[in-house]
């Protein structure tokens, strides 16, 4: 008798088999010290201005195929080499106790998060999307290697699910996928992850953030 075959993660499964996704945390003892490692290395990051805070999104609307949608309120970028292996990442949550006033708050102290995701293998960028109508955060990240993005993910659960609602934390990798081209062709992501009931996950649209009077100026 053949031994059973290993299921592969999400990320890495043909584009075209959407299988469908049931993501989950990975285990304490691999996830924490994986999280460790990045708190440890992003100060060396930071000192060596490799991570940085572009603003040309800021402000932009992005919609979801649930008809729900966010605001980007802040973008990490780490400069590196354009992946050879692109790939896009959305990770939703919802946290515990924060309503009214303290969405504001969080959006400003969220920054002091960065340790938890900057030094991850393969990062690219993420977009920090403002809750939406349910109370819904997302972050919209593009990573090199789908892999490398499951990886993240699922290490991140173990951190979000100290803050979060339970059983509102998910994730979906979208493996070919660069974020630009995902905001400017949404139909890009189609077939590219199983098709939920609200498809949270999946961008149909986004809306440039408004010039502000200092960059019309500088046209």
């Amino acid at each position: 008798m053949s031994p059973p075959a290993v299921p592969q993660p999400a990320s890495a499964r043909p584009r075209h088999d959407p299988v469908p996704l049931a993501p989950g945390p990975l285990p304490p003892a691999v996830a924490w010290p994986s999280v460790a490692r990045c708190v440890l290395t992003t100060p060396i990051l930071l000192a060596r201005r490799r991570v940085w805070q572009p603003t040309e999104h800021v402000g932009r609307t992005i919609r979801f195929a649930d008809g729900t949608r966010s605001r980007v309120y802040r973008e990490t970028r780490v400069d590196r080499p354009a992946p050879s292996d692109p790939s896009v990442l959305v990770v939703a949550f919802r946290l515990r106790w924060v309503r009214g006033p303290g969405h504001t708050a969080f959006e400003h102290e969220s920054v002091l998060h960065t340790p938890f995701f900057a030094a991850f293998p393969g990062l690219v960028s993420k977009l920090w999307l403002a809750h939406d109508d349910h109370g819904v955060y997302r972050g919209l990240y593009e990573w090199d290697g789908p892999q490398l993005a499951d990886t993240y993910a699922r290490s991140l659960w173990r951190v979000l699910a100290l803050v979060s609602e339970p059983g509102s934390i998910d994730f979906r990798v979208l493996a070919g996928l660069r974020r630009d081209d995902l905001l400017a062709d949404p139909v890009r992501a189609v077939g590219l992850a199983a098709l939920d009931p609200d498809c949270w996950w999946r961008v149909v649209g986004s809306t440039p953030p408004p010039i502000s009077a200092e960059r019309a100026r500088s046209r």
